[in-house]
């Protein structure tokens, strides 16, 4: 294993810009990598530092198209119009009608919420207009009893178009996955594109982080933005959630932990049990619009995501959960944090899975 100093320096992911220079994932000491202790500010998870990318003083502009005006794809509209730092929100839906009604209905809050952002609905990418983000929740949504590998199939031709109309209709854009199953259609959605991978990224990490610290609040300890914690691996029962870098108020969780974590683990499958139709779109859709703010804040934030792998932790050329920092342009680099002899053999095990799954993957013609 690596020293705790080696740990904490950083890969540049595959792609990425030299005219960047990221602040260096430096602990103030060997502390980072004790058991239990806290971690940083600049290497948090996501939200469990003071303030938010897009807060009050910040105004990114540009445009962000949200391809699939379901429950996931509206909350992702309105979270990112209530953050007021886009000049404009497009849903985009093949039902071009629930769109535009979802974007009136959103534009009916602007005053009560604060924001200045424009919100439409559109038929097509192509009527959306050039993004500098694009957000793909386009896909079948999870039934009771499904698995999310169920929907490999049909999904991969839905996200496979997506992506390639993304590519022509906006070039430079950073494409976040949210569309399930997660690690396989986000690459499937690279390929397509035909973009650096540094512009092509899955939201899973975010979420599944959230839903273990909010799990873990539960329990009495202390509030969920006071535990911190990282969910990496598959977006799936390989989910890695190394106990070496979790905490709450800085000290080890207790011996509930790893209920904890298998209640994470399944708690997708828990929510679409509950609701007996539909799935989870809450936590997912605000999982998502929170990267989306982070890289047009150009905030360097660390957050957990599915990207491809560098050769950071042995692993290489699949799309697995890995800590990213990420800014304007998407992904800036891969940081590696010193996991367990352990966890890191976890990490490498679910990204072999999911390589194999990308690999039985029957790409539509």
């Amino acid at each position: 294993m690596p020293s705790p100093a080696g740990a904490a320096a950083s890969r540049a992911a595959v792609g990425h810009r030299a005219e960047v220079a990221p602040p260096p994932v430096r602990p103030p000491s060997g502390a980072l990598y004790r058991r239990g202790a806290p971690l940083p500010p600049e290497v948090r998870p996501a939200g469990t530092g003071p303030g938010r990318p897009g807060g009050p003083g910040h105004r990114a502009g540009g445009r962000v198209v949200v391809v699939g005006a379901g429950n996931v794809g509206t909350i992702i509209g309105m979270r990112l119009a209530d953050a007021d730092v886009f000049d404009e929100v497009v849903l985009v839906d093949v039902d071009e009608g629930r769109a535009a009604g979802i974007a009136l209905d959103l534009t009916h809050t602007a005053a009560l919420s604060g924001f200045a952002t424009r919100v439409r609905g559109a038929g097509t990418v192509e009527a959306a207009g050039a993004a500098d983000y694009v957000v793909i929740t386009a896909g079948k949504a999870r039934q009771p009893g499904m698995s999310r590998s169920d929907l490999i199939s049909s999904n991969a031709a839905i996200v496979g178009d997506v992506a390639a109309r993304v590519a022509d209709t906006s070039p430079r854009a950073v494409v976040v996955v949210v569309t399930n199953p997660l690690d396989e259609m986000t690459q499937h959605a690279w390929r397509a594109s035909g973009f650096p991978p540094e512009r092509v990224l899955g939201m899973a990490g975010v979420l599944d982080t959230a839903r273990f610290r909010a799990l873990a609040s539960l329990g009495g300890t202390t509030r969920a933005d006071r535990i911190e914690g990282w969910a990496l691996g598959s977006h799936g029962e390989e989910m890695v959630i190394p106990l070496s870098q979790a905490s709450a108020d800085g000290r080890p969780l207790g011996p509930e932990v790893d209920a904890v974590v298998d209640r994470a683990r399944g708690s997708g499958a828990e929510v679409v049990g509950l609701l007996r139709t539909g799935s989870a779109f809450l936590a997912p859709g605000t999982s998502a619009a929170r990267m989306v703010l982070a890289m047009a804040a150009d905030s360097g934030e660390v957050m957990p995501a599915a990207v491809l792998a560098d050769g950071s932790y042995g692993i290489r050329d699949v799309y697995v959960g890995l800590p990213v920092r990420l800014g304007r342009g998407g992904v800036r680099e891969i940081v590696e944090l010193d996991l367990r002899p352990d966890e890191l053999a976890a990490l490498r095990a679910a990204a072999d899975r999911i390589r194999e799954r990308v690999g039985a993957l029957a790409v539509p013609g």
